[in-house]
């Protein structure tokens, strides 16, 4: 549905032809896309404006406290799983101290305090935080 109209002014002609845009399936594509971008830019600065901010403070708002394990000269994390836990699996329980501690590898030096989980509160070589003066 086009219409065309021919003005007439001191002898020129001058054409205008009125239309609807028309959009092919690639620019039908090319548009969808643009879109879909464009609102998920809106949503993503919308959720970085709406998330709540982090706060760090210097004391733990948690009030977690691990119980420890001083290491003895001559000690390693596997003598120390198999102390805590003689009935389970030392790989497993080495790994899991690794992880607490956030340790690099399983090495460890003497006279360092190595928390542990929990469970082994009540083992008689696991000593608490408070303790320690940790």
């Amino acid at each position: 549905m086009s219409a065309s109209a021919v003005l007439s002014q001191d002898s020129r002609e001058i054409t205008v032809s009125t239309g609807s845009i028309r959009l092919t399936r690639r620019g039908r594509i090319v548009f969808g896309a643009f879109a879909t971008v464009l609102v998920a830019a809106l949503l993503a600065l919308v959720a970085a404006f709406a998330a709540p901010e982090a706060m760090a403070s210097a004391h733990g708002s948690n009030g977690q406290q691990f119980e420890y394990v001083v290491v003895q000269p001559g000690s390693s994390l596997w003598s120390l799983a198999t102390d805590l836990d003689p009935a389970a699996d030392p790989r497993d329980l080495v790994t899991e101290i690794v992880q607490l501690n956030q340790l690099n590898d399983s090495s460890v030096q003497a006279g360092d305090a190595i928390a542990v989980p929990l469970r082994y509160s009540d083992n008689p070589i696991v000593v608490s935080g408070d303790d320690l003066g940790v």
